[in-house]
């Protein structure tokens, strides 16, 4: 009988974030000790994995967690194409703002799936995205890296890696500075209890189920 529980993540930043929101918010519904992680490389090594996954015989429910990057409707496109090409029936045409939840068709063994896109599921976006959410809204020092990140008098990034310099700049001025995503949520430099944590918990929660 399938029981195993698997979430695939573009890094292992992925992970480390969800591990440090699950200790925060008192849950455990995927241990890293486990196998209950894979941790993919890419968008590309996660999009070529998830068929082989889908098909686990093991696999009573899978998650995917993927940026959205600059166009989540075409992002939508590549996962829905792969759950339908795997027999999945209702798969909708666009994901839920609450984070998409997909049962298996009647008499099949496919696990349900669940689909996060970073950062909100609406918005083109990476997972620094998701983590500028969690800066403490009374942070008087966020606006003030984006300033410095917009006024730099040369800039060696692409456009679409400012979230990257804008939320590790912000991390390199706390107590501990460079601190790890997951290390900086223990920390609470980063708020676990930003609203868009209750949704992607909830979310979790659904796929997953009861807490162990």
């Amino acid at each position: 009988m399938a029981d195993k529980r698997l979430l695939l993540v573009e890094g292992s930043n992925d992970k480390h974030v969800i591990l440090a929101i699950q200790g925060r918010r008192g849950i455990r519904l995927l241990d890293s000790e486990k196998k209950e992680f894979l941790v993919c490389e890419g968008i590309d090594r996660l999009l070529s994995s998830l068929p082989i996954q889908l098909k686990g015989s093991d696999i009573a429910q899978l998650g995917v967690v993927v940026d959205a990057d600059v166009n989540p409707s075409n992002r939508w496109t590549e996962l829905r194409s792969i759950l339908l090409a795997a027999g999945y029936i209702d798969v909708p045409q666009t994901p839920s703002e609450q984070g998409t939840i997909i049962e298996a068709p009647t008499e099949s063994i496919l696990p349900r799936v669940g689909i996060w896109l970073m950062p909100d599921n609406k918005s083109s976006g990476i997972l620094e995205d998701f983590l500028r959410f969690l800066v403490p809204t009374d942070c008087a020092l966020l606006p003030h890296a984006q300033k410095v990140i917009s006024t730099l008098p040369e800039k060696r990034f692409s456009l679409v890696a400012d979230p990257k310099a804008l939320i590790h700049t912000w991390l390199a001025w706390q107590k501990d500075p460079g601190c790890p995503f997951g290390l900086s949520i223990t920390a609470k430099f980063l708020d676990a209890g930003a609203p868009v944590v209750d949704v992607f918990v909830e979310w979790l929660q659904r796929l997953f189920g009861a807490s162990r």
